[in-house]
């Protein structure tokens, strides 16, 4: 995870690698249904709705939207926390779309979550030692009597001291024990780690540190990432390629330094309209789009393109009618829209 990367610095996959992690036409709908004693189905929230998604060996995706957009539960599916409706998930050339029992758990050992809460997501009756060593016991990789080193060894490569074995975990700040999470997805070694907005819930000042943290131990263990988030500055300085979604499908798809300088999809271009800039004189003449009404349902999502009813360059009927496909723009990237934006239209001068 290269900070701020661009260009050569960014990880580019070769030409003929694989994807490490494939999913194709993934949808998620959960139930709607009326009655007590006999219950019965009047809808769903479709909270995935077709999502395409590749990332390769050693790369960093990051993944941004609005609060409601599937983001959350896109990563629950690709964990298998939540089996999908519709499509396929191929991880490391093995599909484990409807894997079940023995095979899931091994499979686990290579897929791990840091969640967004870091403290909702620790078990507050169980010692640091026994929320980190738990993956060790539970898959049976490491005998007994190395757990307690292992554990210490693992605290202290993420900056956490060991002789801090035995607190629980409202003993410790928020960014240590989001340290603590971090630890404990380490444990098994995976291929791939899913960061669901692992720093939305801490101080700006440790954000920095986690960030740099996942940086480091990316480098050390050749680590692979989905990194979640809805603050495009964070997403910025961490992804390798970005992919915006939008109630529950992906909108755009792009190299990082393409997505910020050329956004082609108006959502795109709000989003980071809102990112705030530290320069007064650049704030000054940055043009910034403010989005009318709310997101719509995801239980009756719009009709042709889902963001036509707040768009600011939405032609009736057409986007009203015929929904757009993911068309190609600058090399690598792709949006789903009819009249993308044309290019440096957000970012810089307040001209078009």
């Amino acid at each position: 995870m290269s900070s701020a990367p661009s260009g050569t610095d960014a990880v580019q996959p070769p030409s003929n690698a694989q994807p490490l992690l494939k999913i194709e036409g993934v949808k998620k709908y959960f139930p709607i249904t009326r009655g007590i004693l006999f219950q019965h189905q009047v809808g769903d929230v479709r909270a995935v709705d077709g999502v395409d998604l590749e990332i390769y060996p050693g790369q960093t995706v990051g993944l941004v939207g609005e609060t409601g957009c599937g983001k959350s539960t896109l990563a629950r599916v690709i964990m298998r926390l939540y089996e999908p409706t519709e499509g396929s998930i191929v991880f490391d050339g093995m599909d484990v779309t409807h894997l079940k029992g023995k095979a899931l758990r091994t499979m686990r050992r290579e897929m791990q979550m840091i969640f967004q809460d870091p403290f909702a997501s620790l078990n507050p009756r169980k010692t640091v030692s026994a929320i980190i060593g738990e993956p060790f016991r539970l898959h049976g990789t490491t005998p007994r009597n190395q757990v307690k080193s292992n554990v210490q060894e693992l605290m202290e490569r993420v900056g956490l001291s060991p002789e801090h074995y035995n607190r629980f975990p409202h003993e410790f700040s928020g960014g240590q024990r989001q340290r603590i999470g971090v630890a404990r997805a380490l444990a098994l070694r995976p291929k791939l780690i899913v960061c669901d907005e692992p720093v939305s819930a801490l101080d700006v000042s440790v954000q920095a540190q986690i960030l740099n943290l996942l940086e480091d131990l990316q480098e050390e263990f050749g680590l692979t990432y989905l990194f979640i988030a809805h603050d495009l500055s964070v997403v910025k300085h961490v992804s390798d390629s970005v992919e915006v979604m939008y109630l529950g499908k992906i909108v755009e798809r792009a190299p990082g330094e393409t997505l910020y300088e050329n956004p082609k999809h108006p959502y795109t271009g709000a989003l980071l309209s809102a990112v705030p800039i530290p320069d007064p004189k650049l704030a000054a003449r940055k043009k910034r789009i403010i989005l009318e009404g709310d997101v719509p349902s995801p239980i009756y999502p719009p009709s042709g393109c889902r963001f036509h009813p707040r768009c600011p360059v939405a032609q009736l009927p057409k986007c009203a009618s015929d929904e757009p496909t993911l068309l190609p723009h600058h090399p690598g990237q792709v949006a789903a829209c009819h009249y993308p934006l044309a290019d440096r239209a957000i970012i810089g001068d307040t001209e078009s």
